[in-house]
């Protein structure tokens, strides 16, 4: 018997991956997100391996990974796909503490964020 199949999430002619606990709060996580938005697979890539802000690495990885999701799981042309979604989300906190003066301690967050992004191929234009 056994379960029946799980559908797709998104179209057929798309791709997805997704990280779950990156280290670094999700504004920051966003602001290098927002730079690929849209744009072609092959000019994200160039964008995030010259940016110098510190998320753009995991966020280079993640979008490596849906360019191979695409390419090995759907059957997806690389040269044609185009970075449709970047979305980032919260994750947990985790909240430790400092030291202060006269005996007081003060809240340290470290926050995590997660991030999914979904490549799309289109149709050449001629």
């Amino acid at each position: 018997m056994g379960k029946s199949k799980n559908p797709r999430r998104v179209a057929d002619n798309e791709a997805v991956a997704t990280a779950t606990m990156l280290r670094g709060s999700p504004q920051k996580l966003n602001l290098v997100a927002a730079a690929i938005r849209g744009l072609p697979v092959e000019q994200a890539l160039t964008q995030l391996a010259f940016n110098r802000r510190g998320p753009a690495r995991d966020v280079k990885k993640v979008l490596e990974s849906a360019v191979a999701n695409a390419e090995n799981n759907h059957d997806l042309d690389v040269d044609n796909l185009v970075v449709s979604e970047a979305s980032v989300g919260k994750s947990l906190t985790m909240k430790r503490f400092r030291a202060r003066a006269r005996g007081r301690a003060a809240q340290i967050q470290k926050p995590f964020s997660r991030l999914r992004i979904v490549v799309r191929e289109v149709e050449e234009q001629a």
